[in-house]
């Protein structure tokens, strides 16, 4: 079997490390804790966004309403969650049974999930914006304490990712019905004849992607401080690149749950990379396009080379 498949986390870190090798050789500054914090300070909901999408792509889905749902998250934290705690959470939860409803109906109607998910995208953003029509609203102070506290040995951002990675990976790769999902995306019809619900599973791994999609958006706004209605919508095409960037495919529940992470880092340190080289905002877009085109480019001859040994 190939080395790279079967360690497909070697080359997320190969490109995560030359990328912080070379923001280190521009701006020298940035290897401090202060530095280091600077660079990585969006990461969170990136990360937990590229974990919801991750939960998709197992089942051999894709969503194209996260950026959408987790605008709408922030919305509601930045207004419900800190005017009306009770009712915030309340909603929260059902957004997030909603997203497990969602799921359901996609398999049992067996129904394209990109279709879907896209047509869903308009309902998120129309409930966002009539929720918070302009951009406002105020982050809840123990959120804002909390993702802005300073541990004593890495910035925040490094840690929450480190816990991230270790609450998915033993959940998906180690946990039996982490096993289970992935096998949904592997081969569903002999997970059915073992027994398992299909449309339960499904509707397990999408109300896990809205977990994780409310979490980004509560995040966000604690860094942010603040609320808009279109505040995440970049993050669908960063969820997805970080996804595969961190060695996951799009078919046979194939994902990395560490990998992702470390994907959702690699292009969040790009756009700060791309920054201190002074390239214009309208080109950065483009190249993290370029940047994450070399890596899969880079895993497809390896994937290939070991293939022919």
């Amino acid at each position: 079997m190939n080395f790279l498949a079967r360690h497909r986390i070697i080359l997320p870190v190969v490109s995560l490390a030359i990328l912080l090798a070379a923001t280190f050789y521009m701006q020298p500054r940035t290897m401090s804790y202060f530095g280091l914090n600077l660079l990585f300070n969006l990461a969170v909901p990136i990360a937990l966004a590229t974990v919801a999408q991750m939960m998709i792509i197992m089942v051999n889905d894709i969503d194209l309403s996260l950026g959408a749902f987790v605008s709408l998250t922030a919305c509601v934290t930045a207004t419900f969650l800190n005017d009306t705690p009770m009712l915030g959470l309340l909603i929260l939860l059902a957004l997030v049974l909603s997203y497990a409803a969602l799921g359901a109906v996609i398999h049992a109607l067996d129904l394209p999930a990109i279709v879907v998910t896209l047509g869903m995208s308009f309902v998120w953003g129309g409930l966002a914006l009539f929720i918070l029509p302009s951009p406002g609203g105020e982050s809840p102070g123990w959120l804002r304490a909390l993702m802005t506290v300073k541990p004593p040995f890495a910035p925040m951002a490094v840690v929450a990712a480190v816990i991230i990675s270790i609450v998915t990976h033993l959940f998906i790769v180690r946990s039996g019905i982490g096993t289970v999902l992935r096998g949904v995306g592997g081969n569903a019809r002999s997970v059915a004849r073992a027994g398992w619900s299909v449309i339960w599973l499904k509707a397990l791994a999408y109300g896990l992607a809205g977990l994780f999609g409310v979490l980004a958006g509560m995040a966000l706004v604690g860094l942010a401080t603040s609320a808009d209605a279109n505040i995440a919508l970049r993050y669908t095409l960063l969820s997805i690149a970080g996804v595969i960037l961190g060695g996951g495919e799009f078919t046979g529940g194939k994902v990395s749950p560490t990998g992702a992470v470390i994907g959702a880092l690699t292009l969040t340190l790009a756009a700060s990379f791309l920054s201190f080289m002074r390239l214009s905002p309208d080109w950065q877009i483009g190249a993290q396009g370029a940047i994450l085109i070399l890596v899969l480019t880079a895993r497809l001859i390896f994937s290939r080379k070991g293939a022919v040994t």
